[in-house]
């Protein structure tokens, strides 16, 4: 008897509606539509992060054209491609996150970029990537406007979608024709960093041409000539300096490097009620820097939510989750620089990213999942992991040929910790470009054709769907306790509890097709009715196990309401 489901996404907090059959009859004929409303928390150890490119998602302005004459010849992917704020809005009004089950965006920095292209040694390059920062309390034309930005933000929180800006601290832009290097008060230009100690890491320049800004030094500093004649030429001069002068009254802080970028960062949660900061370079910067930095960035979000109480989605803290590169859980709370370990969580970071998952995605799924929720569950309880399998710059992911993207699908988004789904991740888009050079590879524009056209990206993309949808609905599911319930074929639950609030889910993975029996014993009791989310079908607990029978190797079951 075949079962129908709708769901109702408006909101990620809502669990949807089912539309089943009558168990008792036999024909197409079904009950009136069963609409159920269950409040989901949302917890950011357990969220599902989308991660773009902000350059190379979605085109929503084509005739805003390329900004600063922009226009010499660069190497592949390494120039402007379209892709803009208007297009990442596009897409939420569209649904397509909501269907996705994501709750949280990240795209690349959208702040001013340095103007010139630079070469260093991976041909001609622009900064369409975002990390190239000429002026923090600009939006860069190339990618959108103030207004873009505002509008952004309300579709986003409308559909219970929180949002994330990648911010930058630790330098400026490379030096170009166009963009003079700034004040040596501001910023050193050497050495080049080595990683080997704690000082060859934070005092140092990532690479050459990519000048530091000095966030250890307290000595206060004037505002660069280029940039107080910049806002002159835009006519808003006094109101920088007005509104720098009531940060620094208020704080008490000095006029140091990074309490200036550290205003001008946090200037995007008071004007745009943004809800967390995903930090680039964390081990390149003192560790104070960053409390500084969580400090008066949850003061911005707490005055913002005074200020906008209708448009306040939870009570949740203000986010940041970290890029300290090459840290992963395995190693617990601590990074090692060498000399010295760093505990980054006691610095303002609810969750560090976690390059450990796609090295231990080769392994198999209990082992993954045991490891994660012991470590989750003990050394860093109360915080979490941004697990991820593809990255912007990481040139050894998980599956690089895209010949498992439903494998991937199954470990990113069923591990314990948050999920980050990189563009792409769910419709295949290769990883491998001809003619390209460096991180490149890993940029191009996202394949939407492709989803459009090709049977097998569109299965692959529903698959991530029904997982994604299923994560956002369960908490459990990437906050939750994990525990095994039969070896073969392999059944696990999930159970998250806060206060009032229970999750509980069960989760079948590398099942038989056709006929399959799934151990719930212990955990559902006889007479429980189940629902099966990947296949659309209602069960009832009997005798410990649950009956399925189609060509599914996956179940995902909850409890029916």
């Amino acid at each position: 008897m075949k079962k129908l489901l709708a769901i109702m996404s408006i909101l990620s907090f809502l669990n949807g509606c089912k539309e089943v059959k009558n168990p008792q009859k036999e024909d197409t004929q079904t009950v009136a539509l069963e609409v159920v409303k269950k409040e989901v928390p949302f917890v950011w150890e357990g969220a599902n992060i989308y991660f773009l490119l902000t350059d190379r998602f979605n085109v929503g302005n084509p005739n805003k054209g390329v900004q600063f004459g922009q226009s010499e010849e660069t190497a592949v992917l390494r120039g402007f491609e379209g892709g803009d704020i208007q297009g990442i809005t596009q897409k939420i009004e569209e649904g397509y996150f909501t269907d996705l089950g994501i709750n949280a965006i990240w795209f690349t920095p959208i702040v001013e970029q340095v103007h010139g292209a630079t070469d260093e040694g991976t041909g001609n390059t622009y900064a369409y990537h975002g990390y190239w920062a000429k002026d923090w309390t600009a939006i860069d034309p190339n990618f959108g406007t103030r207004k873009d930005l505002e509008k952004l933000v309300k579709a986003a929180h409308s559909k219970g979608i929180r949002i994330l800006l990648d911010v930058v601290l630790n330098h400026t832009g490379p030096v170009t024709d166009m963009d003079p290097v700034w004040p040596e008060e501001w910023v050193r230009t050497g050495p080049k960093c080595e990683f080997t100690t704690y000082e060859n890491t934070t005092a140092c320049t990532l690479v050459d041409n990519l000048p530091d800004i000095l966030t250890e030094s307290d000595e206060a500093v004037e505002l660069p000539d280029a940039l107080l004649a910049k806002w002159k030429d835009e006519g808003r001069l006094s109101q920088e300096l007005d509104e720098l002068q009531l940060f620094f009254e208020r704080t008490g802080y000095p006029r140091a490097p990074r309490f200036y970028i550290i205003k001008w960062l946090t200037d995007y949660i008071n004007d745009f009620g943004v809800d967390g900061f995903r930090v680039d370079t964390v081990k390149h910067v003192n560790e104070e820097s960053w409390s500084d930095l969580y400090r008066e960035a949850s003061y911005a979000f707490e005055t913002w939510k005074k200020k906008h109480p209708d448009q306040v989605l939870d009570d949740n803290p203000f986010y940041m989750v970290g890029e300290v590169y090459n840290y992963g859980i395995t190693g617990g709370r601590e990074f090692d620089f060498g000399d010295k370990k760093v505990d980054f969580f006691n610095y303002g970071f609810k969750s560090l990213i976690n390059f450990d998952l796609k090295t231990d995605a080769q392994k198999d799924y209990e082992t993954i999942f045991k490891k994660y929720s012991r470590l989750l569950n003990t050394k860093l309880k109360g915080k979490s992991v941004l697990n991820y399998l593809t990255s912007h710059d990481d040139g050894n992911p998980f599956d690089k040929e895209r010949k498992n993207s439903i494998y991937a699908a199954n470990v990113l988004l069923l591990t314990p910790g948050a999920s980050q789904v990189y563009y792409g991740d769910e419709t295949a888009r290769s990883l491998v470009i001809e003619g390209t050079e460096g991180d490149a590879t890993l940029r191009s524009f996202m394949n939407w054709e492709e989803l459009d056209s090709l049977p097998n990206i569109q299965n692959i993309h529903k698959h991530w769907q029904k997982l994604g949808q299923f994560r956002s609905n369960h908490p459990a599911i990437g906050a939750g306790k994990h525990k095994r319930l039969a070896k073969s074929p392999y059944v696990f639950s999930r159970t998250y509890m806060d206060g009032d609030y229970k999750d509980k889910v069960v989760v079948g993975l590398n099942l038989p097709k056709g006929k399959k029996s799934l151990t719930v014993k212990g955990f559902f009791g006889d007479g429980t009715k189940l629902y099966d989310t990947y296949s659309e079908t209602e069960v009832t607990v009997a005798k410990g196990k649950v009956e399925l029978d189609n060509d599914f190797d996956i179940a995902l079951l909850e409890l029916l309401e």
